[in-house]
């Protein structure tokens, strides 16, 4: 028998039960298709480098170690290296090779790597499959760290007048009324990163809070925005990174009454 799930209104009154999909039932099994997932989805987004392909060889340094070469240096003492021709003959300091002061690299980073990781259509949909069923589940939700209380039931499900939303007190006043009161304020908190990443213009980590799942943006992502940790995203749009950011499952979701209907064309 399918399972019926209640849709909350605007003012959190019981508006009516809807059929929840299978999608959201049963138990996660495949976490590692979700963080292998998760990491083809977010590679495609790095940004490819290398050096320059003439760098550390721009100089006038020639090799003079071969045997019977004009001014060869073999056997005074000195090493078989490139090194630069200064007025008068006189041999200076060695470059070109690797170890070499202003020397090149060995193996320099190369724009032209392959940066991208690939995974299989089916697998990739797989993944988006336990991500969304890992947003009904409460003990993978709290051990995402999110605080949720007992009574609510998930998956959350709100009705269609919440995507007209456009303003951002209305979307904070409905997570409120839901129960999510406790888990918007731990999303204000920010940590400082660990690691270089301080240095480079990301000092902080936001922590994350519910995702708004709808059928049609009628200006609720312009609303969501500027709630610390939380944002709103259409099915059509939907990503594992954004069902699992960092590649952990079980962020506290929302979805409109379209979405879900949405989502089981989507995922049929």
């Amino acid at each position: 028998m399918a399972k019926k799930g209640k849709i909350h209104s605007a003012k959190n009154t019981e508006k009516k039960e809807i059929t929840i999909p299978e999608i959201f039932e049963g138990k996660l099994e495949r976490e590692d298709l979700i963080r292998r997932a998760h990491h083809a989805e977010r590679s495609s987004k790095f940004q490819p480098k290398g050096t320059d392909p003439r760098a550390g060889l721009k100089t006038s340094a020639d090799y003079r170690g071969r045997r019977g070469s004009y001014g060869a240096t073999i056997n005074i003492g000195r090493a078989r290296l490139p090194r630069i021709l200064h007025p008068g003959g006189r041999l200076g300091e060695v470059r070109k090779v690797p170890h070499s002061r202003g020397g090149r690299r060995s193996h320099p980073p190369k724009p032209e790597k392959k940066l991208k990781k690939e995974i299989n259509k089916k697998e990739k949909k797989k993944a988006l499959k336990e991500a969304l069923k890992a947003t009904s589940d409460e003990k993978t939700i709290k051990k995402r760290g999110h605080i949720i209380s007992e009574e609510i039931e998930l998956p959350i499900i709100i009705d269609n007048e919440a995507e007209k939303f456009k303003k951002t007190r209305q979307v904070k006043e409905l997570l409120e009324e839901i129960g999510l009161g406790k888990d918007l304020e731990k999303s204000k908190t920010k940590k400082t990163r660990a690691g270089k990443g301080k240095m480079r213009g990301r000092r902080k980590r936001q922590r994350k809070t519910a995702l708004i799942v709808v059928g049609e943006d009628k200006g609720i992502k312009r609303a969501t925005r500027n709630i610390p940790g939380a944002n709103a995203a259409t099915v059509k749009e939907l990503s594992i990174d954004q069902l699992a950011p960092g590649g952990q499952p079980g962020r506290l979701t929302i979805y409109t009454e379209n979405a879900i209907k949405k989502l089981e064309n989507k995922l049929k």
